[in-house]
């Protein structure tokens, strides 16, 4: 027997517990929706696996992406719209991406900064603008998705649309930011009262006789209980990076990376919605952010096997990781002189290179890289970087600099960190879609069990951005029991479109 497979309700003597919604996943997308389920009028019981809320999400940087003319981007005297956000945000997490999401996203973006200040998450007024992936201290501000790289920069006007919680414990080892935010929304929905069970796993959904999704079955401490949902199941349990047969089946460069994620990121949730016939689409698409210090990587050269370049180097680093991973196999060399490495100092942590050497050809030959591709490589970069343009790949001027000897190179093998992407497939007021695009009823979901906002491509942000917007916009439907595909869901006292 299937172990994912729905139960029929008819088979269940008698329900545990009855509630209007359940919410199964407690990270941002699950907690989002159980507040704005609760805000209508729902009760609401929340289901975690684990022993506590947060999920991956209090694991995270805490890292936002909203834009459009936010009050922090104001306060930090930035300008932006939402058709600058849409356009960079079509481009940035494409191809393929969802059209009305975005867009719905981005018109919505200044109104759900709002609401997560009106939830209590604090936002420090200061731009941070060094070379790190994340801010060192509570700057609440920063570019994090390339937006002033190419391809990017000529697409739209560029403007930073990180924001970041204020942590106060936040240091070059990392922003708290992440744990910050859980703490503030679980606290605002146990404040109104959302009930939440830990430990608490769901496999199995249940379904009445006409496949309408009524209810879960959960086991907490080796006990089956048998939930009853009135008017809808919302399943926000996170993606399925952990889950090595779905990887190889779907995604199978992300087998054996860095993976980023709690253990409950299984996909078991997400088995248990494909059996009452919910589609998933981008199942091959992940994120494979390259963990080498920005300030290492943007003013050196990145090279592929054949030891030549294949992207500019002060793109957003999951966009680097991606082409690393998906198009070179991860056989991916940073080549750096001593200058750039000397003068990131500051930044670069606890990274040494793999190899030094007094010219290129013995650089190439210690690393294993084509002696003659490597010397035209680097002898074509140098060319570019003194004429102050990179006619190859468009890498901003500020950053070009010729590599003087001696060398060094950093073997990046094994430093790509991912987490999945695809999912199932929702509209965009969080309603699971068959295979046919038809509403499987009484099913909500949100988060990295979906494919959201980004559908292949990435920005730093995104996940925490998709998650609570698109996590309110199903926890409201499920409060009203919506099964339609409106693009307008009432959530809170406005209408996000």
């Amino acid at each position: 027997m299937n172990d994912f497979a729905a139960l029929k309700e008819s088979e269940i003597v008698a329900w545990d517990r009855q509630v209007d919604v359940i919410v199964v996943g407690c990270g941002a997308a699950g907690v989002s929706a159980a507040i704005e389920a609760r805000t209508d009028g729902a009760e609401v019981l929340a289901l975690e696996a684990a022993g506590e809320s947060g999920g991956t999400s209090a694991m995270s940087g805490g890292l936002i992406y909203l834009g459009g003319g936010t009050a922090l981007q104001k306060a930090c005297g930035f300008e932006d719209s939402p058709e600058q956000m849409t356009r960079f945000l079509l481009a940035a997490c494409g191809p393929h991406a969802d059209e009305e999401k975005v867009r719905i996203y981005c018109e919505g973006s200044v109104a759900h900064y709002d609401w997560l200040v009106e939830c209590g998450v604090p936002f420090k007024p200061s731009f941070w603008s060094a070379p790190t992936a994340e801010p060192w201290n509570d700057d609440g501000l920063m570019f994090s998705g390339g937006e002033d790289a190419a391809p990017f920069a000529d697409l739209a006007k560029p403007a930073p649309r990180g924001h970041c919680p204020a942590a106060p414990t936040a240091s070059r080892h990392g922003s708290a930011g992440g744990f910050l935010l859980m703490q503030v929304l679980a606290r605002r929905a146990a404040e109104l009262g959302v009930e939440q069970s830990n430990n608490t796993r769901v496999r199995r959904l249940v379904v009445d006789d006409h496949g309408a999704v009524v209810g879960v079955v959960a086991r907490r401490f080796g006990q089956d209980m048998y939930l009853a949902a009135r008017r809808g199941v919302v399943l926000a349990a996170g993606g399925f990076v952990h889950d090595d047969r779905l990887l190889s089946e779907h995604a199978p460069a992300l087998v054996g990376t860095d993976k980023l994620g709690v253990e409950e990121n299984d996909g078991s949730v997400l088995r248990a919605a494909m059996a009452v016939g919910a589609a998933t689409v981008h199942m091959d698409a992940g994120e494979a952010a390259f963990s080498v210090p920005p300030a290492l990587v943007k003013p050196g050269i990145l090279v592929d096997a054949e030891g030549r370049r294949f992207i500019n180097e002060d793109a957003y680093l999951g966009r680097v990781g991606q082409h690393g991973l998906f198009h070179r196999g991860g056989r991916v060399w940073l080549v750096l002189d001593e200058k750039i490495f000397d003068a990131a100092e500051e930044f670069r942590g606890p990274v040494q290179p793999d190899f030094v050497a007094e010219t290129v050809e013995e650089l190439a030959e210690e690393a294993g890289l084509p002696v003659s591709a490597l010397v035209e490589t680097v002898a074509a970069y140098n060319r570019a970087a003194e004429a102050g343009r990179d006619e190859q790949f468009g890498k901003a001027g500020r950053w070009l600099e010729p590599l003087r000897p001696p060398f060094a190179a950093l073997d990046a093998r094994g430093r790509f960190r991912t987490f999945t992407l695809g999912g199932l497939r929702t509209a965009p007021d969080g309603v699971v879609l068959d295979r046919e695009g038809v509403p499987v009823p009484g099913l909500y979901a949100a988060g990295r069990i979906t494919s959201g906002i980004p559908a292949t491509g990435y920005v730093s942000g995104a996940s925490l951005g998709d998650c609570t917007f698109f996590g309110r916009r199903a926890g409201a439907s499920a409060a009203l029991g919506r099964t339609g595909n409106s693009t307008a869901v009432e959530v809170g006292s406005c209408a996000i479109r």
